[in-house]
Formats: structure tokens, C-alpha cells, sequence
């Protein structure tokens, strides 16, 4: 297999530890903590997970390691999208199990949690592992969304772990997938298994964070892979000085990357879906706080710019919102197969226009048509609208053409007004982790064999002080139900991680709201540049610009 000089360089690169955890395996100690509760729905939680509820919080410290010594035979999935590090978590897991037995064994499940039900894995040795250090992708194993969720999924899981010796699981994903790590630690322990299930906090849109958890991996590498084209794209805007780039990054539930990446690049346009739905704005709004960037700009000779739009905006939208329940419930069931039956755009049209209700009628009848055909293709697997797939950028550009068209009828805007588009998602996935997410994921993964070491089940492996150098960083565990609270999903109530939304009283967000005003009207735009890897500390080991004003002294 060919590789390139720098992924050859990168195999090389030592990922730095947290200070307690660099005095060797047998001199770390632990310390416990106050015992902890659920984010909300205390007694809710309390009695759905009896075994695990109210367990302390851990830190680990330098001193005696006074953990049981025994074989420990571990499995490890990785489970959902992809995110930069990962394979780094698994390094360092191995590296740790090796360091305290060289007779501990990894088994690595492929493809995510369907590996562990269909009992397909491989053995993890040196020269496979090192194949894959500082790497990004998930390719190491493969990953997959399959959830672990029923009784029956849990006992075939307890055989596996059982034919192979299993000792403890550890669950690399976001919300949904500890939300399973969590569930599924319960039921070991209630089933006296004797098989602990440690989980890692990842994904990219950087809505699995909290008092405890101050980033999710990956987050780092994304959005400074994103914020690098981003500024290339801000550069050739300000040097061709013709065209508008609407430029829609990932986040469906949270707009964390599109924050950060306006942080990062200083866009003239950044829409918040937080505080779109705070302030309750609708698509007209939208679209004339955008045009009136544009005509700004405009006046002053400058027919360009950049603007950045979450992935999952409109549903923040509660106009739009509205029309999507509807659109979902004029599609129920057999309505369906009578609306695909039609043969032409302008016989649905009118099938939509008799299902509507006036107000959503009057949304739709707005839409760029391309976009009022998305909302009606494909379906997911409830029936309901794929709102991920709408095309944000072009619906806003779409909008914003349509006010400016006025305003020149009106005379108030002479400008031209050329829209260029853009989707930044599958490109920040698996790109090679920043030294940030490469030492941010090995101390994941090599403190989740401390937290099995010592015995822990229903625990996220937790590294605190990301704002300080990795010297600095705390390590230890939380209890994963810490996080959850019960939400309505499928016409149940479930207990799940709650999601971190961007905070409007938050200082990342306060520092933006402050500055972009001026944004909005002059070229203020920064070019980040690529990821660097080697060089000075305050270059290399930056972190995210979210992280150090939440964190800011």
C-alpha cells in the first residue's frame, strides 16, 4: 500500500498525555468525587437504571494503582458518522492495555455495534495498530449506525462477550450511541455479566458537551478543515470581488461549527439556528438580514461576500417547522402512494395546495421550486420529510435574489448580486486529526482502560483543562447517566444524553453577536490556513476558538 510522506510522518507523531496519566500504569491512583444525578428527570433515570444511577465521578492522580490485577480481554466499536481521532482512541486503548499486561487482548468489532451481534471482529496487533496512528477515518474498523437498544440485541451481545472472555466494552459515538453504552451497562450489571461498558464522547457537530465533557473529538480537526476552505474561498472572493458564497457546514440540532467556523474566518454572514428559533424569525427575515448585508456592501463598491449557513436552519424556522408537520401528516399512509401517483409537478401542486393549510401554503408558495420538490422526494424510513437534504443554501440565496429583485424595483439597491454554493460535510469527517484531536483521542482511549481497570461500568471516559496544554489536561470518568434526561422520540418517552445547543448568553456566541455587525459590512475576513503539525506550540496545538473563550481567564 502506498501512503503519502505525511501520513508516513504522522505514524511517528507521539500524541501527548494528560500529566497523571504519564507516571506509568502501576502509579496511577484514583480519586472519588461526589455522587452524581441526571440533567433532569431524576427519578425517571433513578428508576430506569437502578444498577448505575448516582454512581461519583473520578479523577485520576498520581499514586499507588490499587485496581484488582487481572487479564482483560476488551472489545471496541466505533458507532455512527465519522469523526477525526478515532482511530486514535483505539491506539490508545491497546497501547495502555499492552503497557499493563502483554497478555491483555483487543478485539476490535467491525462496522460498529453490528459487529458485536454478529460476533465479526479481528485481534488487534502492533502492526496492524500501527497502520493507523494519527489517522483520520474509521477505516481501521468501520462503523455503522445500527442501534443497541432491546433485550434481545443485549443478550446476544452477553453471549459474545461470554465465547470470547470479554471483560469490558468500550462504545466510541456521539449522543445516541452512549445513550446505548448506557443502556447497555445497566443491563450487565443487572444480569451479573461482569462486563463493564466504558463509552467515548465523539462527533463533529459538537452537541455532546457539558459541564464535564468540554468538547466531543473531532470537533477541533472539522472545523479548522472547514474554517481552511472557508478563508481559501473568503480569499478568492476578495481577489475575484463578483461573487456571493452561501456556504451551508454541517450540524443539524446545533449550529457549534457554523459558530465556530465564523469565529475562525470572520464571514460577513453567519445564521445561528438557536437564535433563529429564539427570536422566532421567519424566511422573509432571514432573507432580509442577509440582503441587507448584500446591499450595504453593494453601496460601497463591493458586490461580494460570504455567508455561512447551518445544515439544519430551516427547521429552526417555525413557519417552516409547521409546514413540514403538515407536509408529514398529508403524507400519512396511504395519501402517499395517491400523491406518487401523479404524473406531473403541477397535478401534485395542486394535491399540496387542497392539503395545506393556508399560513403553510403561503411559506411554500415562497420556496425556489427545486426546493418545494426536495421536501416531496425522499422520504425517511417514518415517512417523514429528510429536512437534512433540503438545500439551505440555495432556498436562502433563492430568497435573498427575490428581496433584492424588489429593493431595484423600489430604487434603494443598484448592486449585482451573482450566488455561488457550497456544502462543507464529508470533507472535515475523516481528515487527519490536529495534534489537538490526535493527543484529545489517545488520552480518551487510553483512560478508558483505567476506568476498566478500576472496575467502572456505565462510565465516559473524560479529559478535562482542554484549554491548557496536554500537560495540564485532568483525566478520569463520569457517570454517563449524568448527562441524560427522558425525551419524546417516536411517540415514546426514552432516556437519552441531552443535546448542548449553542448557548445565547454563551461567550463564544457573545464575542460574535458583539462583532458582527461590522462583519456584516466590511471585509473584515480572516484565511486560517491549513492544519498545521510541526512547529511552534502556538501554532500546531491551537484549539478551537469556542473553547478558549469558554474557557477565556
Amino acid at each position: 500500500m502506498k501512503i503519502s510522506s505525511l501520513q508516513s510522518a504522522r505514524y511517528e507523531y507521539s500524541p501527548k498525555l494528560p500529566g497523571m496519566l504519564r507516571h506509568g500504569i502501576a502509579n496511577i491512583g484514583v480519586q472519588e468525587g461526589e455522587e452524581t444525578q441526571s440533567a433532569a428527570d431524576q427519578e425517571v433515570i433513578k428508576r430506569l437504571f437502578p444498577n448505575t444511577y448516582g454512581k461519583k465521578e473520578i479523577t485520576f492522580v498520581q499514586g499507588e494503582n490499587t485496581a484488582e490485577t487481572k487479564k482483560q480481554v476488551v472489545g471496541v466499536i466505533l458507532s455512527g458518522g465519522q469523526a477525526p481521532g478515532g482511530h486514535n482512541v483505539i491506539c490508545g486503548l491497546y497501547d495502555a492495555l499492552k503497557a499493563a499486561n502483554k497478555e491483555n487482548v483487543l478485539y476490535g468489532f467491525k462496522n460498529g455495534p453490528i459487529g458485536l451481534i454478529e460476533d465479526d471482529y479481528l485481534i488487534f496487533d502492533d502492526a496492524y495498530i500501527n497502520q493507523y496512528r494519527n489517522t483520520g477515518g474509521f477505516d481501521i474498523i468501520g462503523s455503522g449506525r445500527t442501534k443497541l437498544e432491546t433485550s434481545e440485541q443485549f443478550a446476544i451481545v452477553a453471549d459474545v462477550c461470554k465465547k470470547h472472555g470479554i471483560t469490558a466494552i468500550v462504545i466510541i459515538g456521539g449522543d445516541d450511541s452512549n445513550t446505548n453504552a448506557a443502556v447497555l451497562a445497566e443491563y450487565f450489571a443487572a444480569h451479573d455479566t461482569g462486563v463493564q461498558v466504558i463509552g467515548c464522547p465523539k462527533t463533529i457537530d459538537g452537541d455532546l458537551k457539558n459541564e464535564d465533557i468540554e468538547c466531543s473529538f473531532g470537533f477541533d480537526t472539522a472545523t479548522k478543515t472547514y474554517s481552511e476552505i472557508i478563508g481559501n474561498i473568503e480569499r478568492d472572493a476578495n481577489s475575484a470581488k463578483k461573487y456571493w458564497h452561501f456556504i451551508k457546514v454541517m450540524g443539524r440540532s446545533a449550529s457549534h461549527v457554523a459558530l465556530e467556523c465564523a469565529l475562525e474566518t470572520q464571514p460577513n454572514i453567519c445564521l445561528i439556528s438557536e437564535e433563529v428559533s429564539e427570536k422566532k424569525m421567519s424566511l422573509s427575515q432571514i432573507a432580509d438580514y442577509i440582503a441587507d448585508s448584500v446591499e450595504k456592501r453593494a453601496a460601497k463598491g463591493m458586490n461580494f461576500g460570504v455567508a455561512i449557513i447551518p445544515e439544519g436552519v430551516v427547521e429552526f424556522v417555525p413557519e417552516f417547522s409547521a409546514l413540514i408537520q403538515e407536509i408529514n401528516e398529508l403524507l400519512a399512509g396511504s395519501k402517499a402512494d395517491a400523491f406518487n401517483a401523479l404524473a406531473t409537478w403541477s397535478e401534485k401542486y395542486a394535491f399540496i395546495e387542497q392539503g395545506l393549510t393556508k399560513e403553510s401554503m403561503g411559506v411554500f408558495a415562497i420556496l425556489p421550486e427545486n426546493i418545494q420538490q426536495q421536501l416531496f422526494l425522499e422520504r425517511d424510513p417514518h415517512g417523514n420529510v429528510q429536512v437534512s437534504l433540503i438545500e439551505s443554501e440555495k432556498l436562502f440565496s433563492a430568497l435573498v435574489k427575490d428581496k433584492l429583485d424588489e429593493r431595484k424595483k423600489a430604487g434603494t439597491y443598484k448592486g449585482k448580486f451573482s450566488p455561488l454554493h457550497h456544502f462543507l460535510g464529508y470533507e472535515g469527517r475523516c481528515a487527519f486529526p490536529s495534534n489537538f484531536d490526535s493527543d484529545y483521542c489517545y488520552s480518551l482511549g487510553y483512560n478508558a482502560f483505567m476506568l476498566i481497570q478500576y472496575g467502572y461500568n456505565g462510565y465516559l471516559s473524560k479529559i478535562s483543562n482542554l484549554s491548557k496544554p496536554a500537560s495540564e489536561w485532568t483525566a478520569g470518568g463520569m457517570p454517563i447517566t449524568k448527562m441524560m434526561n427522558i425525551e419524546r422520540r417516536h411517540g415514546e418517552d426514552k432516556p437519552v444524553i441531552k443535546k448542548a445547543l449553542v448557548e445565547l448568553d454563551g461567550k463564544p456566541f457573545k464575542f460574535f453577536e458583539a462583532h458582527r455587525e461590522e462583519w456584516a459590512v466590511e471585509t473584515s475576513f480572516v484565511y486560517p490556513g491549513a492544519i498545521q503539525y510541526y512547529g511552534p506550540a502556538e501554532v500546531c496545538d491551537i484549539t478551537t476558538k469556542t473553547l478558549a473563550l469558554e474557557h477565556a481567564e
